[in-house]
């Protein structure tokens, strides 16, 4: 620092000012207890379903009627007897295990069992990889 000259003050004020009220607060209770005390005039607006989730559930749409209304029963497709026969007869007509064959298209044991018991719901990848593993056709006319 020496040798550099006289060092000299800047000695002009800094202000530092707050944001200007957004709407949000402008309402809270802080602020409306001080324009009371000040005597600003106040305007409060009493909203009809204020607080309440009565809007929502009180009334049915028509949407919400036909849903109530609505009786049928949705199922997921499941893998037909025939498919299931075939796989089954498949992998013993090769010697397999469901565990070998499961390995042998790097799929869990699981899904094979699903697929023999009729429990899985059919995907076209996996029925070709068993189609390619067993060497027979699964899918289609025989």
């Amino acid at each position: 620092m020496a040798g550099t000259g006289p060092l000299t003050q800047d000695w002009e004020p800094v202000v530092i000012r707050k944001k200007p009220l957004n709407a949000a607060a402008k309402k809270d209770e802080k602020t409306v207890n001080a324009a009371r005390r000040a005597g600003a005039e106040i305007e409060t607006l009493k909203k009809s379903n204020a607080g309440t989730n009565r809007a929502a559930s009180s009334s049915t749409t028509l949407n919400t009627r036909k849903l109530d209304d609505e009786t049928e029963n949705l199922t997921h497709e499941r893998v037909p007897s025939e498919l299931k026969k075939a796989i089954m007869q498949a992998r013993l007509d090769k010697k397999l295990t469901q565990a070998q064959l499961a390995q042998m298209i790097n799929e869990k044991p699981q899904v094979i069992q699903e697929y023999e018991s009729g429990k899985a719901i059919p995907n076209q990848q996996i029925i070709t990889k068993l189609e390619r593993a067993l060497s027979v056709k699964l899918r289609g006319k025989k």
